[in-house]
């Protein structure tokens, strides 16, 4: 009898499954865990109180991202509570023998840039780290979560989590972007059609022609947003794309032509089955701008701010909160918004791909006087190649600030914070009340061209007039 076709998700699941518990839960054994400074040392803290060991040391990884500064490269920090963090988790990962990415190996960085660059992210993996967008490394055909403390804690102790499966939802991107449209829009645009919410209770099975055309960097992009469209988890069918990326990196397997091989059957069955599909055309999507305090409060750059009377009425309220919260007024078009700060960098958008592009139209151009504008690298290992190629003379010569690797204005758990009611064209994937470091300041979230575009100007723009850059497909 043939064995019923099954999705990526299921088999990964099945394969990683070493238990049922009574309440129907599955006892998931964890392939890769990846750890920071802010979750993991009250996790630490409840094994050394347990007198229990680290299980499986080699499975974890370490680095330091969400609290350290960006603009300072000696310790002791002038920030004290960023400083002794990061000494906690160096003497964690010390005690327990974890491999760390310290701020002296030239690795260090954002977590969920560090795991792929490295080659440690890699298909068929169940991966869980302590920060919500974990989801990333599902662009690898992976199952990555993120997870609270008391989950960093049980997976350190017994590498395993108690876990209910999830749907799987399938989400055809097909046709063709237009120009100027980026893997930021497409999730944005995801998440504006299926709301906030959609997802919960799914993992995002993402694909079609559009995600066929992708870089493997673009696919990290989207599959960083799932958690944001109320997804558990996004993923990508792992492919020669996949493979060519992963190839000779640090953590890459050494039987490599085996390992494809075992990889290339890494996919959904062409005849399985989902819980729910939806088709979405690649050439109806447009720069995409986020107006309100969450994700799926968004618009295409060419239209307006809408009344909160149009919106369906479970939206109304949380949108009359936004426009408070914004200032902004509806039924004027997004296009002309003033901006204070322009931020290029986060796990969604600080991989070299997205500096490279950014680069590439900002040359010769210089940021708007009004403006104080950052770019981040992800890692240390994006702003070594970055400098290699020139990159950060172009930023710095536009008026941009050249930071060193961090998480920074994401969520300002640093020293980049918005102040007062400063309004933000950030390259970031959060946009809530308070998250870039003022509870009074205003995010807007875009793609890193689009953040470009508004620096120079000073305004949310569209980067295709900007840039002179084709409004059609090929």
């Amino acid at each position: 009898m043939q064995d019923k076709p099954k999705s990526l998700f299921e088999k990964v699941w099945e394969a990683h499954e070493v238990g049922k518990l009574s309440d129907g839960r599955s006892q998931l054994f964890i392939g890769t865990h990846l750890i920071h400074e802010v979750t993991s040392p009250q996790a630490f803290g409840m094994l050394r109180d347990l007198n229990l060991p680290v299980r499986y040391p080699q499975r974890t990884f370490a680095t330091v991202d969400h609290i350290v500064p960006t603009d300072e490269s000696h310790e002791p920090y002038s920030d004290g509570l960023a400083d002794a963090m990061i000494k906690e988790l160096r003497k964690n990962c010390k005690e327990n023998d974890i491999t760390f990415f310290d701020t002296d190996t030239g690795k260090q960085g954002i977590v969920h840039i560090i795991g792929p660059e490295q080659g440690i992210t890699q298909p068929g993996m169940t991966i869980a780290c302590g920060d919500s967008h974990t989801s990333t490394h599902g662009a690898f055909g992976a199952i990555a979560f993120g997870i609270g403390t008391s989950q960093v804690r049980d997976v350190l102790a017994t590498q395993t989590l108690a876990m209910s499966k999830l749907k799987v939802r399938r989400i055809n991107v097909d046709g063709e972007l237009a120009p100027g449209v980026y893997a930021k829009d497409v999730v944005l645009h995801i998440i504006r059609t299926l709301g906030v919410n959609g997802g919960i209770g799914y993992a995002y099975e993402f694909g079609g022609e559009v995600f066929d055309n992708f870089t493997q960097e673009e696919r990290m992009t989207v599959c960083n947003m799932s958690i944001e469209g109320g997804a558990r988890c996004g993923y990508v069918n792992p492919d020669e794309t996949t493979f060519e990326y992963l190839k000779g990196r640090n953590y890459a397997p050494t039987n490599w032509d085996e390992a494809v091989e075992k990889w290339r059957g890494l996919r959904s069955d062409p005849d399985c089955e989902y819980d729910d599909v939806v088709n979405i055309r690649g050439e109806d999507i447009l720069p995409t701008v986020t107006w309100g305090i969450t994700p799926g409060q968004a618009v295409f750059i060419d239209q307006s701010i809408p009344h909160p009377s149009e919106l369906p009425e479970k939206d109304r309220a949380t949108a009359e909160e936004a426009l408070e919260h914004m200032a902004l007024e509806p039924g004027k078009p997004i296009i002309g918004t003033p901006i204070d700060v322009a931020f290029l960098g986060s796990c969604t958008n600080g991989r070299l791909s997205d500096l490279q592009e950014a680069a590439r139209y900002l040359k010769g151009r210089k940021v708007a006087k009004s403006v104080k504008a950052i770019v981040v690298p992800g890692s240390q290992v994006v702003a070594q190649i970055a400098e290699q190629q020139g990159l950060d003379k172009i930023f710095t010569e536009a008026g941009f600030e050249w930071r060193g690797a961090g998480c920074s204005m994401c969520l300002a758990m640093n020293p980049d914070k918005l102040v007062g009611n400063q309004l933000c064209a950030s390259s970031s994937n959060r946009n809530f009340k308070g998250r870039q470091g003022s509870i009074s300041g205003r995010t807007m979230l875009m793609s890193p061209l689009m953040v470009i575009a508004a620096a120079v100007t000073g305004e949310i723009s569209d980067a295709r007039e900007v840039f002179e850059i084709g409004r059609t497909a090929a």
